[in-house]
């Protein structure tokens, strides 16, 4: 096939001989310069067409397909440390834990070059790993801009590969609470589906029947208010919006959460007194994450309780007529 550049577009025929692979095994071998997770990244924003059709990481080549590859060009991101309000709650030479607000991105992407997780360790931390990319630095896995709670940070590269690989073998114990509507068909239960890039909706992600990523989600029903319910989360992975997509999934969706859910305006009581209560943020919460140290293999575990606004809605509820 000969070299071809990393950005740009790239119109690739599949050899016979590569009959049975996955699309995102066969990607970087066919455009030099890529990874494996960029190649997924690509299939999954829609940059990766077999003919006219949208395909997914998990794509099995038949051989003599042609595919149009678009690698976008890189977008500069500056990273300045800022003196933002992040609490710490552990560090040390090889990592912190940090408690996330609400509201702020872990690291910089375009839309979001300032302001985030990530610019904040910058201005607390001389040291972060460099594994997850320039513009990720210390990062092993996120939390989305809604979501509060509690993540762990690589300040070297050995600490950030071991750290990865317990995510990846579903060895760290984290914990969500999360306030929803309505409640579970049980009072405990495991949600076990595929979940992918959403087939229409690009930015969404998706229970799907085939494809995608195993997903396994164990909830507990701790109190249920009115018309809503506080339940706990237990995660066996580790996929994109899990939680919230299982909700979903569930008849349950995340209170405040728009994309997944409903309306952040929510209708509280019934007759001529009901009211309507906004929320700024979906409610969930990463309350807890327990693992061995990467270095020392010392047990470290961490607990923090619920957010202000958690309370803050329970209250509207019981003020409702």
């Amino acid at each position: 096939m000969g070299p071809v550049r990393p950005c740009g577009t790239h119109r690739l025929t599949v050899p016979a001989d590569r009959a049975g692979e996955r699309l995102d095994r066969f990607l970087p071998e066919a455009v030099p310069g890529i990874s494996r997770a960029r190649a997924q990244r690509l299939i999954e924003e829609g940059n990766v067409r077999l003919g006219e059709a949208v395909v997914r990481p998990s794509t099995r080549l038949k051989g003599g397909e042609s595919l149009t590859v678009v690698v976008p060009p890189p977008v500069p991101l500056e990273l300045v440390a800022e003196d933002l309000p992040i609490r710490l709650l552990y560090e040390d030479a090889h990592l912190l834990v940090v408690d996330k607000p609400a509201g702020m991105v872990v690291h910089p992407a375009p839309g979001h070059s300032r302001g985030t997780l990530v610019n904040a360790l910058l201005a607390r931390a001389d040291t972060l790993s460099g594994i997850g990319g320039v513009s990720r630095p210390g990062i092993v896995h996120r939390l989305d801009r809604d979501t509060s709670g509690i993540l762990v940070v690589a300040r070297t590269d050995a600490a950030h590969g071991v750290l990865s690989a317990r995510f990846s073998a579903h060895a760290m114990d984290r914990r969500y609470r999360g306030i929803v509507f309505g409640r579970p068909p049980f009072e405990a239960g495991t949600v076990a589906t595929r979940i992918g890039r959403h087939p229409v909706h690009r930015k969404k992600m998706a229970v799907l029947p085939a494809g995608g990523r195993e997903a396994v989600t164990h909830y507990r029903r701790l109190e249920t208010f009115g018309a809503f319910s506080l339940l706990e989360f237990l995660l066996s992975t580790g996929r994109t919006h899990q939680v919230r997509v299982h909700c979903a999934h569930l008849g349950c969706p995340i209170v405040g959460d728009d994309v997944y859910g409903k309306s952040r305006k929510i209708p509280l009581g019934k007759g001529p007194s009901a009211r309507t209560v906004s929320v700024s943020r979906f409610l969930l919460h990463a309350f807890h994450l327990a693992f061995p140290h990467p270095v020392t293999g010392e047990e470290l575990s961490f607990t923090i309780p619920d957010p202000p606004e958690f309370a803050d809605f329970r209250a509207a509820v019981a003020a409702a007529p």
